[in-house]
């Protein structure tokens, strides 16, 4: 007799049909990056964003009464592309940096060095 699935049969499933059901789910994954310009965050994206693949699996599924899942998987499908949204400016009102939304893509300097705390650089 062949199994056809992970789930424990008891005697009292004795009768029963099963049943299987493939869902195909859209997720959209949008993530904000800090860089220069659109192909330098580009590459952080490539290397520092996206799924973490390993995470794909039956604990994002509910499996209660006689539910078991039996595949999951994600596969990439498109992207738009990347999208600017604003500058990072230190303002005088706010005291603080923010997003300028209104200020022109095209990089006009980058700030120097500063030293900041755990070995980080800016």
């Amino acid at each position: 007799m062949t199994k056809y699935t992970n789930i424990t049969l008891m005697p009292k499933d004795e009768g029963k049909n099963l049943y299987r059901k493939t869902t195909f789910f859209t997720v959209i994954v949008e993530q904000d990056i800090l860089a220069y310009d659109k192909d330098q965050a580009d590459s952080i994206l490539l290397d520092n964003g996206g799924i973490d693949y390993n995470k794909i699996n039956s604990s994002i599924t509910h499996e209660n009464g006689g539910v078991e899942t039996r595949h999951v998987d994600a596969n990439f499908l498109n992207s738009d592309p990347i999208k600017y949204l604003g500058k990072v400016e230190y303002s005088q009102d706010e005291e603080d940096f923010v997003i300028n939304d209104y200020a022109d893509e095209k990089p006009t300097y980058k700030p120097r060095q500063l030293d900041l705390p755990f070995g980080e650089v800016a």
